[in-house]
């Protein structure tokens, strides 16, 4: 007697299949072309969404510092796996060589490497190779540009809407004055637009790129204040950091990222490592919600950090400092030890080993644009 196949109903897919990873659905688009179709459908995808997809990775690019050329070497650290294996032709995809930006989403923005004839913005999914190239009004390597994309906020059922920020430092007619000023793209309308904010500021855009936190954005600057702009509302703001410089003897290594929806400050000083979280940006209000003594933190790590406090004070004000800061997300630190990268997870208090910065790129970089990833199936289509 002949045993029937049994497929799953198109109702039971939509039911079952949205619970699963997006690995692991990339896997099932193989078993048939209904399958294949189903997972492309904007509403499939939309429901997948409301899974909380893990951290991927990172993406990890070096940058010159005195020049005026790019480095255009871009690696991928995948985080979920016990071995670590370095992928440097994620982004191939895209038409020319790239300087990574910022990710929200599983989308990645991306801006044309200099020296080039006419310098754009790209907009893409490394998952299905699909990209957007936008107009990029006044190019220069020192803008900053932000990727402003939230499916729950604007569901993607029909189209995928996004805004694209590029903020600029400019100078007052008062002299000695500065202030930043923001350009604003709209998916939807497919302009810029400049707006009518400016944000009074003296103090240097830090190169550590934007944290977008529930359409937020928030930039470090070279002094003891946060740049925050608000594009749906346009207000801009500065918040100041939770310690002040002034508070420590030796120079502090400090990164921003998300976590549950607010904004997070990580701070490696001679004071330990610490986390913070803005409770309120418009009164600077900060809560302390982890600190370890360099002490403990060694002693809790010693397969991978050995006289911390004494190295930390031997860089004392060095361009390369021994420990840094890269990116933090969801509760989670990538940081540099020496030349290796590791991983700090707050709620286990334990770190792992990734790579050393050798197999980053064929040239060692200690300055560079560290972005956060979490992949997903958005179609830009």
């Amino acid at each position: 007697m002949k045993k029937e196949i049994w497929f799953p109903s198109s109702d039971m897919l939509y039911e079952v299949l949205p619970k699963l990873s997006t690995k692991d659905l990339l896997k099932l688009k193989c078993v048939s072309k209904g399958w294949q179709c189903l997972m492309s459908d904007r509403s499939f995808i939309q429901g997948q969404l409301k899974k909380m997809e893990p951290l991927t990775g990172f993406f990890y690019q070096g940058r010159y510092q005195w020049c005026d050329e790019d480095y255009d070497w871009i690696s991928f650290i995948p985080i979920e796996r016990v071995t670590t294996e370095v992928h440097i032709d994620v982004l191939d995809f895209l038409p020319e060589r790239i300087v990574i930006q910022d990710s929200s989403y599983g989308l990645i923005c991306c801006r044309s490497s200099f020296p080039c004839d006419v310098p754009v913005i790209y907009i893409c999914n490394p998952l299905n190779n699909e990209w957007k190239e936008l107009q990029w009004p006044n190019p220069s390597r020192e803008s900053c540009i932000t990727l402003v994309f939230d499916p729950f906020k604007n569901p993607i059922d029909a189209f995928t809407k996004f805004k694209v920020v590029i903020v600029s430092q400019n100078e007052t007619s008062i002299e000695g004055d500065g202030c930043f000023s923001f350009n604003i793209y709209s998916s939807e309308t497919g302009e810029w637009r400049i707006s009518g904010e400016i944000c009074l500021c003296n103090h240097n855009m830090q190169k550590k790129g934007c944290i977008c936190v529930t359409g937020i954005l928030y930039w470090l600057t070279d002094g003891d204040e946060i740049l925050m702009f608000d594009p749906e509302n346009e207000i801009s703001w500065l918040i100041m950091v939770p310690l002040p410089t002034t508070q420590f003897n030796l120079t502090p290594e400090m990164c921003m990222g998300e976590a549950e929806g607010k904004l997070h400050y990580v701070l490696i000083s001679e004071h330990g490592l610490q986390l913070w979280v803005l409770k309120d940006h418009f009164t600077s209000q900060w809560d302390l919600t982890f600190t370890i003594s360099l002490e403990l933190l060694e002693k809790e790590n010693d397969k991978y950090l050995f006289k911390i406090a004494e190295k930390l004070a031997r860089d004392y004000n060095s361009s390369y400092p021994w420990i840094g800061t890269l990116a933090f997300k969801n509760n989670i630190l990538l940081m540099r030890v020496a030349a290796d990268i590791y991983l700090y997870q707050f709620d286990t208090r334990k770190m792992r080993h990734l790579c050393g910065i050798s197999a980053l790129a064929p040239k060692p970089f200690f300055s560079a644009t560290v972005v956060p990833y979490t992949m997903s199936l958005v179609p830009l289509a």
